[in-house]
């Protein structure tokens, strides 16, 4: 039996470890297609950066409480204001890819978003834990017709909320996967391109089309079609927040999809107040690109965001231990120590 990196020291494992446990198991095409970004990678670093020019102010013996980490984000109830990322490819990581993500998130008392990228079908996704797993994410790509199949099928499956990430009109310019010769193969990505609903390469089902991109307002008139909230996942701008929610958002997805997209992007942290700002009560806010430690998780919601999303993060805890590994990160995250 091969004993895994992470499996002697689990249970004192930092998120550092974690991290440090996972890519050591990672062949270098798949390492580089993780922690990649796109182009020179600039966004990608200064998501990083962004954080270490916030610090705390103490104030101390203040008498309070131990605060209370529950909270509600588009109608789902948590136990502290943390979701799992719509990360596809994912049994690229773990052969139980999203449906372990998903046990651990019902087990630490939180939500996950299934990806339209996926290992596995939105449906396998929710049965392997359908309270670990609330939100169904979708690209605003493609005929209407297939969108339109997939929002009733959001709702068949029993999903909760929806997530539209809407910063890939096409695929990322990511130069080490170029360097490297490397594409995700369609059996880590074809859970929901099947049948009728592929052509056998789910990338170039998502992204591979010619015709212009969607506008806001053709995204609302479709949105119009389901009775789930929806985020609009992947905004930089107050212009784009805006027009987000005309078009119907309750929520909004402050990203810059941890830089895989656009290099050149302003890192998420710094446009997060801006946006939290402009947008005040009238929708709810998700943060995600950067995240690494609990600490940024505080930094992230001081700066305005109701929710933090772990993309890279959860991934770690996934590749070094599978469902034990995810958990221990929520836990990490949390302050809750389990030692068994």
């Amino acid at each position: 039996m091969v004993t895994h990196p992470l499996a002697a020291t689990a249970h004192d494992a930092t998120l550092g470890d974690i991290h440090a446990a996972a890519l050591e198991s990672l062949p270098l095409d798949v390492h580089d297609y993780l922690e990649g970004g796109a182009g020179e990678e600039w966004t990608l670093r200064r998501n990083r950066e962004a954080f270490a020019e916030w610090g705390f102010v103490p104030r101390l013996m203040s008498g309070r409480q131990a605060p209370d980490l529950r909270t509600v984000f588009m109608g789902v109830p948590l136990r502290m204001p943390v979701l799992t990322g719509p990360f596809g490819v994912d049994t690229l990581f773990h052969p139980e890819g999203q449906k372990a993500v998903a046990r651990a998130a019902a087990r630490s008392g939180i939500s996950g978003m299934a990806p339209e990228a996926g290992s596995y079908s939105y449906a396998e996704v929710r049965r392997a834990a359908p309270d670990g797993m609330a939100f169904g994410q979708l690209h605003p790509v493609g005929s209407e017709d297939a969108f339109i199949r997939r929002l009733a099928h959001f709702e068949d499956c029993g999903f909760r909320a929806l997530v539209v990430t809407c910063d890939t009109p096409t695929a990322g310019w990511r130069e080490r996967n170029r360097r490297n010769g490397y594409t995700p193969p369609h059996a880590v990505t074809g859970g929901n391109f099947t049948g009728d609903e592929g052509t056998g390469d789910a990338f170039a089902d998502l992204f591979g089309g010619s015709g212009p991109a969607w506008t806001w307002e053709k995204l609302a008139r479709l949105m119009n079609g389901t009775s789930l909230p929806w985020m609009a996942k992947g905004i930089t701008t107050v212009p784009d927040a805006e027009a987000a929610i005309a078009a119907g958002a309750s929520a909004i997805g402050v990203s810059n999809h941890g830089g895989r997209q656009l290099d050149g992007l302003p890192a998420a942290l710094d446009v997060l107040p801006e946006i939290a700002g402009a947008v005040g009560d009238r929708a709810q806010i998700a943060f995600d690109s950067g995240v690494r430690r609990g600490s940024d998780v505080v930094k992230a919601l001081a700066l305005g965001a109701d929710v933090v999303v772990l993309g890279r993060l959860a991934i770690y805890g996934l590749i070094a231990d599978g469902e034990a590994g995810v958990t221990r990160v929520l836990d990490l995250l949390s302050g809750r120590w389990r030692t068994s």
